[in-house]
């Protein structure tokens, strides 16, 4: 979009995190910065997980070079450089915080506010389709109750919280499986998450409120 609207020269755009910055010796750390931020010109730097760079708790810690760095580009080549810094608004304001540079220097602001229950449903509805899975109707129901007592649990990373969910929902399926395996098992069988590979998550046993009826969380 930035490319078609003229903004950046080129349309490309590159993602990093901390490791892909900051070095693990003396000296390591400016030519390694000052090398992605060249690949980068003309286009779009995107930081993931911004916050790591700066480690107050660690006296030796190399991240503050690095954004000194990347502050004194981003001031230099404001014409030619987009940067895009990422991550949870807790720990970003906190990083902001410890930076005034970087919140003087980064003059937009987006908070994108977690998905809802429906859209997550649909996320994971996507992610099982893709390897070829699929919820029974008593899942269904049963996600629909998971997802907004995970929501309430702390460490919510909205679809990384769902995959992780399925993953530990297809190991319950196949220990099930396994189980029974006395018996023929059907393609259907193989594909198809039941209610008990959901309701087996200790999600319902930890987000259970006071006063909620035993048998709704079981």
């Amino acid at each position: 979009i930035l490319d078609r609207l003229g903004y950046v020269r080129e349309g490309h755009i590159h993602v990093l995190t901390r490791e892909d910055l900051v070095g693990q010796y003396v000296g390591h750390t400016a030519p390694k910065t000052r090398e992605v931020i060249k690949r980068a010109m003309g286009g779009v730097l995107f930081i993931d997980e911004a916050y790591y760079l700066y480690k107050p708790e660690n006296e030796r810690d190399y991240g503050q070079e690095s954004i000194e760095i990347l502050l004194q580009c981003m001031e230099n080549n404001r014409d030619d450089l987009v940067v895009i810094l990422a991550g949870y608004k807790n720990k970003m304001d906190r990083f902001f915080d410890s930076n005034p540079g970087m919140r003087s220097r980064i003059a937009h602001h987006l908070d994108f506010p977690d998905y809802g229950v429906s859209e997550l449903k649909s996320i994971a509805e996507i992610m099982l389709a893709e390897q070829n899975y699929r919820l029974s109707e008593a899942a269904s129901q049963a996600l629909e109750e998971y997802l907004p007592i995970r929501m309430r649990l702390p460490h919510f990373s909205n679809a990384r919280s769902v995959r992780n969910g399925l993953d530990r929902a297809r190991l319950r399926q196949a220990n099930r499986l396994f189980a029974s395996r006395s018996r023929v098992l059907t393609k259907a069988d193989l594909i198809t998450i039941e209610e008990s590979d959901i309701r087996g998550s200790r999600v319902f046993a930890e987000g259970k409120l006071e006063g909620e009826p035993e048998t709704k969380m079981r």
